[in-house]
């Protein structure tokens, strides 16, 4: 059954609001609200009928729509959020992670404008329609390797490795091409990793919680989230006990985070963006590269109890702090 919204809905007590459309990704956040005693109501918005000549009731409203909805049968679900979204902001209803976010979060090309407009590095992009035109932009790296992504993507989903011009034109003219939903395929320069990872810098009311350094030497499909389906020889820790997600504590004083964070802070502020995380991968010389902004970010459970941190929790207490706002100004 659809989730009905309706006029009698507006006198009902302040609440979160939580937008999303993957009910296998609420569940830690929903345990995390009930641990603190937070209202909430779920608004799965793959499955919802809202009447927009109604007012929208009052309360906090976190978005966490996905761009990859489409590979779980959700194809149109972020249309369907920003609609609403632009129905919250119209009537002034407090909106965390709003339609500029949601933009970003369905868009790479808009990510990388406003990564480089804060001065991060981003690896060199060509965006491309065609198969000829993807075929073609590999000349512009100088032969050297290159991977393809989708522009709206998640998980890593679509990325493939290229070292040469003909396995690119074998694979993009093949049977096993994935073309991205919206139609643009990036092809973008290969950074190497010396140690073959990846790090991923989490955010709560853009404030920093932690970094969680990521594995990629079983592949490009690098989702946190307990859910996800990874092979048991990623969600555990190899011969050199060396685990798929690992938080660094002592991210945030290095050289490296004290030159990153405050830059990633800029473009959540520039952005509209509250909860987000930012992945990047540092080259043979030290240089890091961002190459995505998630505005649904998920948190490995695993490597939090280990770190002993829940940015769940963090999250949560970051609502209620909110919604208790909303509540004050009601009352007064």
């Amino acid at each position: 059954m659809p989730i009905t919204y309706t006029n009698a809905h507006v006198n009902e007590v302040p609440a979160v609001y939580i937008i999303h459309e993957n009910a296998d990704w609420t569940g830690p956040l929903f345990a995390a609200l009930d641990a603190i005693g937070v209202a909430y109501h779920d608004w799965n918005l793959a499955n919802v009928n809202i009447d927009l000549s109604k007012n929208a009731p009052a309360g906090v409203f976190y978005n966490r729509m996905s761009a990859s909805s489409h590979t779980r049968g959700n194809r149109f679900a972020p249309e369907m959020t920003a609609g609403v979204l632009a129905w919250l902001e119209g009537q002034g209803r407090f909106v965390i992670n709003g339609r500029q976010a949601l933009h970003l979060e369905i868009s790479k090309m808009i990510q990388y404008a406003a990564l480089r407009h804060a001065g991060l590095n981003v690896p060199q992009t060509v965006v491309a329609i065609t198969a000829e035109d993807i075929i073609e932009a590999f000349s512009s790296f100088g032969g050297k390797p290159i991977i393809t992504k989708h522009n709206r993507a998640g998980k890593g989903l679509g990325v493939a490795l290229f070292r040469s011009k003909p396995a690119l034109v074998e694979y993009v003219n093949g049977e096993d091409f994935d073309p991205s939903v919206d139609g643009i395929t990036l092809v973008q320069r290969y950074i190497a990793s010396p140690e073959q990872l990846i790090t991923r810098v989490e955010f709560v009311g853009r404030k920093f919680v932690y970094a969680v350094r990521v594995d990629t030497s079983n592949g490009f499909e690098l989702c946190p989230a307990d859910v996800c389906a990874l092979d048991a020889s990623t969600c555990m820790a190899d011969a050199d006990q060396r685990f798929a997600f690992d938080i660094d504590g002592s991210f945030s004083k290095s050289a490296l985070g004290q030159l990153l964070i405050p830059k990633m802070q800029d473009v959540m502020a520039r952005e509209g963006l509250d909860v987000a995380a930012f992945e990047f991968i540092t080259d043979e010389d030290g240089v890091p590269y961002v190459y995505d902004i998630n505005t649904n970010t998920n948190y490995n459970s695993d490597a939090e109890q280990r770190a002993g941190i829940s940015a769940m929790a963090v999250l949560a207490s970051y609502l209620g702090s909110k919604l208790a706002n909303i509540e004050v100004k009601a009352a007064a």
